[in-house]
């Protein structure tokens, strides 16, 4: 007799937390549709860029201008693939330089 009490327990908060999540899904579905515009300036610098009220317009971070203050469009970060071996030898090299390291020979003579 517990073990269908568990059963229906456990039945009904399944139904609830489905139905809880399907509630949240079509909120958030709302809610993304909503254009939110700033209150006030000091609002509207909490967000991702500063809002301009003279151009109604988001001024990107200094960091992503060039020079000229126009956008970059070229990634920020380049990253080239290389062979392994090259990676390994590389590694290899580190290792060895590193002050930690003792060579073959340091470890026999131990």
């Amino acid at each position: 007799m517990l073990h269908l009490l568990y059963i229906l327990a456990f039945t009904i908060l399944a139904f609830i937390a489905v139905a809880n999540l399907i509630r949240n899904l079509i909120l958030f579905s709302f809610d993304r549709e909503r254009i939110y515009p700033p209150k006030s300036a000091s609002l509207a610098n909490q967000g991702r860029y500063p809002y301009n009220r003279s151009t109604k317009q988001f001024t990107p971070h200094p960091e992503l201008l060039d020079d000229t203050g126009n956008l970059i469009k070229e990634p920020l970060l380049v990253m080239r693939s290389i062979p392994v071996e090259d990676a390994r030898q590389k590694l290899d090299e580190l290792y060895e330089a590193s002050p930690g390291h003792k060579s073959e020979n340091q470890q026999e003579e131990s």
